[in-house]
């Protein structure tokens, strides 16, 4: 099987990674792809938005399998043309990563399916959002309506600042905001691989949004993740799937629109029990990172599975017991002006610690130099017999790494005894 994955950043080179594990796969392509990928494997150029070129590009390399990373390629309608081009595609339709597209759609199903998640006012003009802020009080939750790579949510106690962060959705064209309720307590990723029927969970992630150590700073794509949660509930999994996945599945055939590809579910364990924050309509980043590293089932068959309506006859998926941390290493600037040009070093140097990958997601390569080309710059990943063996692999990797300038977190994966505590003092 020959698969070709659509995207350039770190979550599209481990899906690279793991794909090339899979004996069933002879080649992986990627599209674009990045200088991590392009070294042990072949990039081809694209844009990844435009559903034609994908489709060309497909059929030219005789892909038997098409992996469609980021969101807005799903969004643009890429699956659409490439399943139209009888070639199978991991990826929601255009009309079903509506879940993803517009928060406002999301809240409409998880009405209709029965969902359990926060209250929301969907706003339009500044009164309304004036009114929602008031009626919900702080914490105030902001979310842009559309795509905004993981940075469109502002939760803050400042009134002034959530007011202008509507303002700013509000002036986009067609712009829309969802203003919600607080919920508190920890947070949860989940990714549910679903053929439009069957649905098959995967291990669940934390990840860290916030730019700073102790979840301060602004909002970003991702600083860090880790995987297993010893702190989550037993049978979370299953409630998840049966309370959630299952009937946002049943509701989009229901409508028309099946979903065929990754449900990633963001949850609150709150004290109410499990509540739906967002959906995303793809594998997380960096949630990727640390889930696949712990994967041992070959990913090339379930993804195949899901993209051809055959997902019922994958066996039970097959973890590692280890631990997966990965600490994001972000340019300086990041994430309102990050830095492009600077110089990228010690990369070879991680690899070679035991327990350690890096992944790349903004690096170019400058006439044989590896630079920074984007906000998050490479995901380092550490695997151990536990989270505290795997962080300290994770983070050893980064101490090898060079970068002017750059960030990362130094608290990933370090806070898990306290998470272990508040929910045992009550929360879920």
């Amino acid at each position: 099987m020959r698969v070709l994955v659509v995207g350039s950043g770190a979550r599209e080179h481990a899906l690279v990674r793991s794909l090339g594990l899979d004996r069933e796969v002879t080649e992986v392509l990627a599209a674009p792809g990045n200088p991590g990928i392009a070294a042990g494997g072949t990039c081809l150029p694209v844009d990844p938005v435009d559903p034609l070129a994908v489709t060309s590009l497909a059929r030219e390399h005789a892909a038997d399998l098409v992996v469609i990373g980021p969101e807005a390629p799903l969004v643009a309608g890429v699956s659409d043309a490439v399943r139209a081009a009888g070639i199978a595609c991991f990826g929601p339709s255009g009309a079903a990563a509506r879940l993803e597209g517009s928060k406002a759609f999301a809240k409409e199903v998880m009405a209709a399916a029965e969902v359990p998640t926060g209250l929301a006012h969907v706003c339009t003009n500044d009164a309304e959002v004036a009114a929602a802020l008031d009626a919900f009080g702080a914490p105030y939750v902001v979310k842009d309506d559309g795509l905004a790579a993981g940075k469109g949510v502002v939760v803050t106690d400042d009134r002034s600042e959530a007011v202008r962060h509507a303002d700013a959705c509000l002036r986009r064209s067609g712009g829309a905001v969802v203003v919600e309720e607080f919920l508190d307590g920890p947070e949860v990723s989940l990714f549910c691989v679903t053929d439009g029927r069957e649905v098959v969970a995967l291990e669940p992630a934390q990840d860290y949004k916030r730019l700073a150590d102790g979840d301060r700073g602004p909002n970003t794509g991702g600083m860090g993740a880790y995987s297993p949660l010893p702190w989550a509930p037993p049978g979370l999994v299953d409630e998840v799937v049966s309370r959630v996945a299952r009937p946002v599945v049943t509701e989009m055939a229901r409508r028309g629109t099946p979903f065929a590809g990754l449900l990633y579910c963001g949850l609150a364990l709150t004290a109410r029990g499990v509540r739906v924050i967002e959906f995303n309509a793809r594998f997380g980043d960096p949630e990727t990172q640390v889930v696949l590293a712990r994967l041992v089932t070959p990913l090339g068959q379930v993804l195949h599975a899901a993209a051809t309506g055959r997902l019922a006859d994958v066996v039970p998926l097959r973890w590692r017991p280890d631990a997966a941390v990965t600490v994001v290493v972000a340019a300086h600037g990041y994430p309102t002006s990050p830095r492009p040009g600077d110089e990228v070093s010690g990369v070879a140097e991680a690899e070679s610690l035991d327990g350690v990958h890096v992944l790349h997601a903004g690096t170019a390569a400058d006439g044989g130099r590896l630079v920074a080309a984007g906000g998050r710059v490479l995901s380092v990943v550490g695997m151990g017999a536990d989270l505290d063996a795997a962080r300290a692999r994770a983070y050893a990797g980064v101490d090898a790494i060079t970068l002017t300038g750059s960030q990362h977190r130094t608290d990933i994966a370090a806070d898990v005894h306290g998470v272990l505590d508040q929910r045992q003092g009550g929360v879920g």
